[in-house]
């Protein structure tokens, strides 16, 4: 019986699991920003993040590799949580039609 040694996954299925993610959190800072209300925003952008989080957790559980992992997810999460930040910014500075 042979031990094999832990492999990556490949740079192509990291890349496309962190961008689902990020294209998410982008996805729902614009669907935020059009149908919400301006008062009620602020309570908004926190769920989209909540979502993109449980997402970023299924698609790098997915790979089915150890190996990596935790820097998969703190640059998902990370990029969602840039994302919304920014959407914030402008949500704030740019007044609501």
């Amino acid at each position: 019986m042979t031990v094999s040694e832990p492999v990556a996954p490949s740079l192509r299925s990291a890349t496309i699991t962190i961008g689902i993610v990020w294209v998410v959190s982008a996805l729902g800072a614009v669907l935020v920003s059009l149908f919400a209300q301006s008062d009620a925003r602020m309570q908004w952008y926190p769920i989209v993040l909540a979502v993109c989080l449980i997402l970023s957790f299924c698609l790098q559980l997915s790979l089915d590799s150890k190996v990596g992992f935790v820097n998969r997810l703190s640059v998902s999460v990370g990029g969602a949580v840039a994302i919304l930040a920014i959407a914030t910014v402008v949500a704030v500075v740019v007044p609501s039609a």
